[in-house]
């Protein structure tokens, strides 16, 4: 697959117009390989409530103005952020958007004093788990809110 020139990708904070785009990016992967769980609607449905204005940030990626992937940092606790909801258009995956989106998460969560992200996801998603592991994240026991989780990773920040 061709490699997307990350330098023409921007990735810029939520604005209340890309809900749309959150939750159609979010659901296409969710319901291709699992089902919608209740937390998951009412996140894509009110990202604004649920990230937001608990603390968290959502990040959007657009290249030449169209929405190609998303990611969000929800506030757990004070210095620790959950890495969730990251989705890249199903035309654009394999480009190097993923990491694009990972790396300006976890910038994002420094600059918001983290020492720690977490994630919860699932070993069926063997691409995903690889990228994290690239970028530093290791496992650690599950205790997460989704039924299809079966893999916590962590990242500590320095």
């Amino acid at each position: 697959m061709e490699q997307i020139n990350t330098a023409t990708i921007e990735i810029l904070d939520f604005r209340s117009e890309d809900q749309i785009w959150f939750e159609r990016l979010n659901r296409e992967w969710i319901e291709k390989y699992f089902h919608m769980e209740p937390v998951d609607v009412q996140i894509l449905t009110h990202p604004e409530e649920h990230i937001i204005k608990g603390g968290g940030v959502i990040l959007m990626a657009r290249q030449q103005g169209r929405v190609v992937g998303t990611v969000a940092l929800r506030f757990v606790k004070p210095a620790v952020y959950e890495f969730t909801k990251m989705a890249v258009a199903p035309e654009y995956r394999g480009r190097g958007i993923g990491r694009a989106l990972s790396e300006a998460a976890i910038a994002r969560a420094r600059s918001l004093g983290a020492t720690k992200i977490i994630l919860y996801s699932a070993r069926k998603l063997e691409a995903a788990i690889n990228l994290y592991r690239t970028m530093g994240f290791t496992e650690v026991p599950v205790d997460g809110p989704y039924k299809r989780s079966d893999i916590k990773l962590e990242l500590t920040l320095q």
